[in-house]
Order: C-alpha cells, then sequence, then structure tokens
C-alpha cells in the first residue's frame, strides 16, 4: 500500500512538473499555487533575427533554456516578432489575416522547450521596430495601428489564435503587448503614433486576452516618463487603467504589473531604479512593478548580483537582465549567470520553479 501510494505521489509530482502551475497576481506580488515567487529573469530576445516562421533553430533554444534553467532563471522574455517582417500575415493597408504555418509551428516547439526546462515565458508580440523606417515593412505596421478595425483583425486573426494555441500553457506567464512603445510615439522614424492609437491597441489587445485566457498582461516600457503621474518631467502614466479605458469601456481593458526598462541613462533623471522602491521611483502604486529590461553588466557603480539583491530588497517583484545571449553589448549569461545562481541559492524558496513544483534536486 505505502508502495503504491509513492507511486502515486512520483506521478503526481511528474505531471506538475510537467504542466506547471500559473503565475497570478495577489498582493501585489507574483504567486504561483499558495506560494510567492520572485522573478529571478532574464531577457532571451531573439537568437536569429525574426526566428519563428524565420531561420528558427530548435536545437540552439532548447540548449539556450537548458542554460537559463542551470543557472537559476526562471522566467525569460522572448521576442515573437521582432519587426512584423516574418510570421504575421499583414496586407499593404495594415489588415491582418492570420500568420504562417512555420511560425505557429516554431512557436510550438518554443513553448514545448519551455515546459521541457521549467521556463516561464513572457511573450513579447511586437516592438518599436515594426514601425521604423528601417525596413520595408514600416509602413503596414503604421496603417495597422492608424485604424480600429485593423487592430480588430490583428486581435481577431493573430491574437486569438495565439491564445487558442498557447493560452492554456502554464509556462505562457505572461503577454509584453509592445517593447518600448514609448521610442513610437517620441522617434520620426518610427512614425510618431500618438498615444490615443497605441492605447486602442493595449486596450483592445488586453481585453482579449482576459476573456480568452488566464494569461497575465503588461507593456514593456522604455522609460519613466511615460508610465508615471508623479515623477520627474513624467508625462503621465500613458497605460493605466484610466487610459486604456478612455479607449475601452470594459473591466479587462488593463494591465495586471507594471514593466518598466532600466538603462544607466535613466539614472541620470530619475536615479538607479534598483535601489529605490518603486514607489520612490515614482512607479505607480496600483500595480506590481517588474524591472523587465537591465544591463546584465551590471548597473553604474554595481555588479549585477547587486543589482537583484537591491531590486528584491527594494520591493520589485522581479528583475530581467539583458540578455541571456549577448544580442548587443550589454552582456550574456557569462555576466548575468553568477548573479541569477547567487540570488536563486539565497532565495530557493522564492524563485526555483523545482522546488515550487516539487521535482526532485539534481544540482
Amino acid at each position: 500500500m505505502f508502495r503504491v501510494l509513492a507511486l502515486l505521489l512520483a506521478l503526481a509530482s511528474s505531471l506538475r512538473a510537467a504542466e506547471g502551475d500559473r503565475i497570478v497576481v495577489a498582493n501585489g506580488q507574483f504567486m504561483v499555487g499558495d506560494r510567492r515567487i520572485w522573478i529571478n529573469g532574464a531577457n532571451t530576445p531573439w537568437n536569429s533575427w525574426n526566428d519563428f516562421g524565420g531561420r528558427f533553430d530548435e536545437s540552439w533554444w532548447d540548449a539556450q533554456f537548458q542554460a537559463l534553467h542551470d543557472h537559476g532563471i526562471n522566467a525569460t522574455r522572448v521576442w515573437i516578432t521582432c519587426n512584423g517582417e516574418v510570421g504575421i500575415l499583414i496586407d499593404l493597408d495594415g489588415a491582418i489575416s492570420g500568420a504562417t504555418p512555420a511560425h505557429w509551428a516554431d512557436l510550438d516547439r518554443l513553448f514545448q522547450i519551455a515546459a521541457k526546462h521549467r521556463v516561464y515565458v513572457m511573450a513579447a508580440l511586437m516592438s518599436f521596430d515594426h514601425f521604423k523606417n528601417t525596413h520595408a515593412g514600416c509602413q503596414r505596421w503604421r496603417n495597422w495601428i492608424a485604424r480600429d478595425g485593423n487592430i480588430d483583425s490583428y486581435v481577431d486573426h493573430y491574437l486569438l489564435p495565439f491564445l487558442q494555441r498557447y493560452g492554456k500553457s502554464t509556462w505562457l506567464w505572461s503577454i509584453d503587448l509592445m517593447n518600448e512603445p514609448d521610442w513610437v510615439y517620441e522617434s520620426a522614424g518610427n512614425g510618431r503614433v500618438p498615444w490615443e492609437r497605441l492605447q486602442s491597441y493595449f486596450a483592445r489587445a488586453a481585453r482579449a486576452i482576459h476573456a480568452h485566457s488566464s494569461v497575465l498582461v503588461t507593456v514593456g516600457m522604455a522609460m519613466l516618463k511615460y508610465n508615471s503621474d508623479t515623477g520627474k518631467s513624467c508625462q503621465g502614466n500613458e497605460v493605466s487603467d484610466r487610459a486604456l479605458r478612455a479607449q475601452v469601456d470594459d473591466p479587462g481593458a488593463r494591465l495586471d504589473f507594471y514593466t518598466t526598462h532600466y538603462y544607466d541613462w535613466n539614472g541620470k533623471i530619475w536615479g538607479n531604479a534598483p535601489y529605490q522602491s518603486p514607489r520612490d521611483y515614482q512607479m505607480p502604486a496600483d500595480k506590481p512593478s517588474l524591472l523587465g529590461e537591465l544591463p546584465a553588466t551590471g548597473t553604474s557603480g554595481h555588479t549585477i548580483t547587486e543589482d537583484y539583491e537591491s531590486a528584491f530588497r527594494n520591493g520589485w517583484q522581479g528583475a530581467m537582465g539583458w540578455t541571456s545571449n549577448g544580442v548587443d553589448a550589454m552582456g550574456s549569461l557569462r555576466e548575468l549567470g553568477p548573479a541569477t545562481r547567487a540570488f536563486r541559492d539565497r532565495h530557493a524558496s522564492l524563485v526555483d520553479v523545482d522546488l515550487v513544483l516539487g521535482v526532485p534536486q539534481s544540482r
């Protein structure tokens, strides 16, 4: 009898490890089941620009996710499309009709890999790069965001199929609707799209995600300037509930948490974010705040190990170093890995997915 019970418990543990538990927001923190989880994270934005439906290398992603897990990283941020040139079917007027079979097939494997290695994925659906005049399709994306009907075509023909395929996966913990929309608003090279048009997309997409899944929703903001009503030289929180519901009057038109990015140029204006509480940094207080990007080489005068520990002690709900795979000069796992391992070892019960899910330890 005891042997049967032990086998049943082992089977339950194995199933729970494979399926995971969904990350939710409760009392201003991230939770997995009845346990708090702190996002000891990274960015793995791309291996080959526009991977999914492009030059997706399954073996590379498999090895990278294994490395993330080995370094104590429990979540990573992946760019699902980098500039919209590959994967999504968009016409000249900006209407969306779906995605290529290769795009879906590659994403199927990505989420299988995430489950295999027990690393949560923040899916960044698009970036300011979609609107940059440095690629041929930028006008299509500018036309897309100019009309509510085009945004609805994206929701109907891309976002809802995305949720139907991956929304039940607990390893898809959140969706970042756009990487750094601040630059779409500010830069002529990105079309200078008004905030009202960006907000219309955020509101329509968030409503659909909340109606059809339990996946959390955020927007990766480049700076405090457009994410705060009170900060120095700030223009107001352009992703607040009030701002989004001015576009779509629906309770689902909201973010679940705030994601701001931090680099040293931000610090010259607002101070070093990991060394302040979100409230002192002047982030809005109505939702949890996450550092969605910060340099893997560390902020000015500090090591990345110090940055993660300080962010935790100051009340940020996670930190995601840029990047795990060295896409630019901001560092890779060579710098970031020792920091995330050290944080895991100090705070295992808060970050170690294996512990949370009851997986036998192999370290």
